[in-house]
């Protein structure tokens, strides 16, 4: 057995990393092993992943907390499992998976079985991720066909726009003027003005 080292991510810098780096330590990982990025799985250009991958060698054990710990999607985790595990010949073990192990039974069944396991898991996570976006969208669809409104709210018109729009429209005075009286930016006085002429 070679090395022991633990992989940790976190999707942001606001997000706490204390879970994963417990479950490292009660694996017995050493702290110069453990390797932290605090950015979005997205892609695979995070620094200390890439110090990992460089650092490792054959026989050498990598833990990490979950399997989408590696990316994001489907085929990029499978890239990376598979990457790691056949390429640089080092084992993998996820601690919230332990039938992902890949130290044993390193013959064929084995290595079937493990490939088999992450190739469900890794469909499993994507299409659930693929469904939350897709009622997030739904949900936010629906909502602005009731009348929600999202993001800041508008601010509300100053009491004398009604009687100033009007002279405007009327021609009686510009929009320079008429923004003037209402307190507001020339464009933000026609915004709000189309606005109330559609409403």
């Amino acid at each position: 057995m070679g090395n022991v080292y633990g992989y940790v991510r976190v999707s942001t810098k606001n997000q706490n990393e204390d879970r994963q780096l417990i479950s490292m330590r009660e694996m017995n990982v050493p702290e110069d092993h453990i390797f932290v990025d605090k950015q979005s799985g997205k892609d695979f250009e995070r620094p200390q992943y890439k110090k990992l991958l460089r650092r490792v060698k054959e026989d050498d054990l990598i833990y990490i907390k979950s399997i989408d710990r590696l990316g994001r999607n489907y085929s990029e985790i499978l890239d990376q499992w598979k990457m790691i595990t056949k390429e640089k010949k080092v084992s993998l073990y996820v601690l919230d998976m332990p039938i992902l192990d890949t130290r044993r039974e390193k013959n064929l069944l084995g290595t079937f079985i493990s490939d088999l396991v992450l190739a469900l898991l890794s469909y499993v996570a994507e299409n659930e991720r693929n469904l939350i976006r897709q009622r997030q969208a739904e949900g936010i669809a629906a909502a602005k066909a009731r009348g929600v409104h999202f993001g800041r709210r508008p601010d509300p018109l100053p009491e004398n726009f009604y009687e100033v729009w009007k002279l405007w429209k009327m021609k009686k005075i510009s929009v320079s003027e008429a923004a003037k009286r209402c307190g507001m930016a020339r464009t933000t006085f026609f915004e709000k003005a189309r606005a109330y002429r559609e409403d």
